[in-house]
């Protein structure tokens, strides 16, 4: 038990550092000099199906080895935090298809007009919340209608990623857009949904 314990906190840090360091704006700059503009359009891509490959052994190891059950929530009230998780999983891809501008390769490395770089155009998702990846994937996981001891083990890792990784983007995003940004920052909840004023 103690053994798959720290497999599991050994494997979710190599996991982390990877991601976190394919995410870094040194190995964009590095991967961009190396490969030239094209690497814009294959970025993203090829990141989500690195992340895909190198989780899916974690939760092999999971389903394989969940530990003692803490609760299983029942019928109906199971089927209703599902049809919640699917929900927000439909929902998170509005924040790429709302702000494509937060993710393009170039614009984050500063290699446009500034006129480009510093305009945030808030629209969307993003007036009701400034972290949309951040709130689908707590609910994802945490609405979740049963729980594990192993299981529970790798959420809090998953959020304490995730809440630590939220402050990282933002701060990249404030390079990115500037004053704009933390005005924004004064106007718009990270986390919590409020109803935009205007």
């Amino acid at each position: 038990m103690i053994e798959i314990v720290l497999l599991i906190i050994l494997y979710f840090t190599v996991f982390a550092v990877i991601h976190s360091f394919t995410a870094s704006l040194y190995f964009k700059r590095k991967i961009r000099c190396r490969l030239g503009p094209f690497v814009d359009k294959v970025y993203l891509p090829v990141y989500s199906l690195l992340a895909l490959l190198t989780i899916s052994p974690l939760v092999y190891l999971i389903y394989n080895n969940p530990g003692s059950i803490i609760y299983i929530i029942p019928t109906p009230w199971f089927w209703v935090m599902i049809s919640i998780q699917v929900i927000a999983a439909l929902v998170a891809p509005r924040a790429l298809t709302d702000a494509p501008h937060r993710f393009k390769l170039r614009l984050q490395l500063g290699q446009v007009d500034n006129k480009e770089l510093n305009h945030l155009k808030i629209k969307g998702i993003y007036k009701w919340i400034r972290d949309p990846f951040l709130l689908s994937g707590l609910v994802i996981i945490w609405f979740t209608p049963f729980m594990t001891l192993n299981l529970l083990l790798i959420y809090v890792l998953i959020t304490i990623y995730l809440v630590f990784g939220s402050f990282h983007w933002e701060k990249r995003l404030v390079e990115q857009f500037g004053t704009e940004y933390k005005e924004y920052q004064t106007e718009v909840n990270r986390i919590l949904p409020r109803v935009p004023n205007k």
